[in-house]
C-alpha cells in the first residue's frame, strides 16, 4: 500500500488545501501510533506550542507524521520515549511551523542520513525485515512535505537517537491581513 500511496502523491498538487490545525495532526498521529507504542513499551509525549495552523491536506499530513512516529518507535528500544514537539519558526519574516519527532533510539550514522529520504533505502536491514518495513516511509514523508511547500530534515547521532523535523508554511493569519 505504500507504493500505491507514493504513486498517488507524485505530481499531485495540494489544491483544495484547507486550514489544518497542527494540534489535530499531532493528536491523530499519536492516536494511530499508540498501539505500536504500547506493544514496544514506548512512551509517547507531545509538547510545544498549541493553536498553530498550516494549509494543506490534513490526511496527508497525518500520514507523514504517523510515518515519522512509527519509525521513532520502531528504531527505539523498549521503554524509550518519543516526543512530538510543535513550534513557530520565523525565517526572514516568513512564518513556518515546525513539527519535530525526537527519539532516544539507535540513531543514524552520517552516511545514512544523506540518503535516508531515498526510496527503498534502509539503514538497518535486519530491523526493517523484522518489522516489515518497505523503505518507503521516509520518501512518502518527503513527498508530502515538499508537496506542501515545506522541508523535512534529520538530525541524528549513533547511539543517541534522532530528530526528524517537518517544516511547513504557516497558514496566513486572517487578522494580520486586515
Amino acid at each position: 500500500t505504500q507504493i500505491v500511496q507514493l504513486s498517488r502523491l507524485q505530481g499531485e498538487p495540494v489544491s483544495n488545501a484547507e486550514q489544518v490545525l497542527v494540534d489535530d495532526i499531532v493528536g491523530l498521529a499519536l492516536d494511530r501510533s499508540r498501539q505500536l507504542a504500547e506493544q514496544r513499551h514506548v512512551n509517547l509525549t507531545r509538547g510545544g506550542e498549541g493553536g498553530l495552523v498550516v494549509r494543506g491536506k490534513r490526511e496527508q499530513l497525518v500520514t507523514a507524521l504517523v510515518n515519522l512516529v512509527h519509525n521513532a518507535i520502531t528504531y527505539s528500544d523498549e521503554k524509550a520515549r518519543v516526543v512530538v514537539t510543535t513550534r513557530t519558526v520565523d525565517e526572514g519574516g516568513d512564518r513556518r511551523v515546525s513539527i519535530a519527532v525526537t527519539d532516544n533510539g539507535i540513531g543514524i550514522g552520517p552516511d545514512d542520513t544523506k540518503r535516508i529520504f531515498e526510496r527503498f533505502y534502509r539503514v538497518d536491514y535486519a530491523r526493517s525485515r523484522q518489522t516489515g518495513g518497505t523503505g518507503l516511509g521516509l520518501s512518502i514523508v518527503a513527498e508530502i512535505v515538499e508537496g506542501h511547500g515545506g522541508e523535512v530534515a534529520v538530525w541524528s547521532k549513533l547511539g543517541s537517537g534522532s530528530t526528524f523535523t517537518m517544516t511547513l508554511p504557516a497558514a496566513a493569519d486572517e487578522e494580520e491581513e486586515v
